[in-house]
């Protein structure tokens, strides 16, 4: 381990054929292999998180608008974190250095929203990764250690790939009926349907999104699945349990070492969710929420 990194101490974890990094800052995950075959899409370890590549994003996840949000009749003022587009952006954890409890094959990091500008809640939050035979399962636990009700959402970030396929011959399956439109400052204007083929399957270097998606198809077992399947057949999952009722995938050309690179991001809640209210949960005082949500290859 060294903290004399961008990111904090790494943690790595294995278990057989599986391993991973977690990056302290953020808590993110920084690194899934299985076998030699990278399921993460890595990045240097001389510069700061890119793209915000595997955050834990909460209080909220995304944007909201100007930073402005009203809080049951409270009018609250977020600093401004993306200045590009003058919106308060992933949350309150992204650059965080979490603290670590760690075994061989999970680990787990905990962090405090403290009561700060425009959020005067304390909320403590863990995430523990713990790896599996086929790749990673992800637990959240957010609890409300103010006095009053706090909302809440959560999201992740995690960029994902087959690391010996191009990506762009990797095929993107999106189990969503509703798809969010937004304006030139990324966030939603409205809903749509969304497209057929994103059900069906359409090839990534065919498409280019940075799009959220809602009324996501769960299948018996009650999990979402959105898949990347490889030409000869291997398909990488990424699955969400109850409370992750949207999905935001985005494409860039921009990753460090990558051509191409493909993040889906689980979230309880779409953008602006702050102001609409969609998908935000408001905590009791001493009230938790627990979230699960990971990664698989068959």
């Amino acid at each position: 381990m060294n903290s004399a990194l961008p990111t904090g101490t790494q943690v790595h974890l294995q278990s057989g054929a599986v391993t991973a990094q977690i990056a302290q800052v953020g808590a993110s995950l920084r690194s899934l292999r299985i076998g030699g075959v990278d399921l993460v899409t890595a990045y240097p370890l001389d510069i700061p998180t890119p793209s915000c590549s595997g955050v834990v994003l909460t209080p909220w996840p995304n944007r909201v608008r100007d930073g402005v949000w009203d809080d049951d009749g409270t009018p609250r003022q977020l600093a401004i974190t993306e200045p590009k587009f003058h919106n308060a952006s992933h949350g309150l954890l992204r650059f965080v250095a979490y603290d670590i409890d760690q075994t061989d094959a999970a680990a787990t990091l905990s962090a405090t929203v403290v009561p700060q500008t425009g959020y005067p809640y304390l909320i403590e939050t863990s995430v523990t990764y713990l790896l599996t035979d086929d790749g990673i399962e992800v637990v959240h636990v957010l609890t409300n250690r103010s006095s009053e009700p706090a909302p809440v959402a959560l999201g992740t970030h995690p960029f994902v790939m087959i690391g010996d396929v191009d990506t762009h011959d990797l095929v993107l399956r999106v189990p969503a009926a509703t798809a969010f439109e937004t304006d030139d400052r990324m966030l939603p204007t409205g809903t749509r349907p969304a497209d057929a083929a994103l059900r069906d399957g359409i090839r990534i270097g065919d498409t280019s999104l940075d799009t959220g998606f809602t009324d996501l198809a769960r299948d018996a077992d009650g999990l979402v699945r959105t898949t990347l399947t490889a030409p000869d057949g291997r398909r990488l999952t990424v699955w969400q349990g109850e409370g992750f009722d949207y999905v935001q995938v985005f494409t860039t050309d921009k990753y460090p070492g990558q051509e191409l690179a493909v993040a889906i991001e689980p979230m309880t809640a779409p953008a602006d969710a702050l102001n609409s209210g969609l998908g935000i949960r408001r905590l009791a005082p001493g009230e938790s929420w627990s979230l699960r949500w990971g990664i698989a290859l068959d």
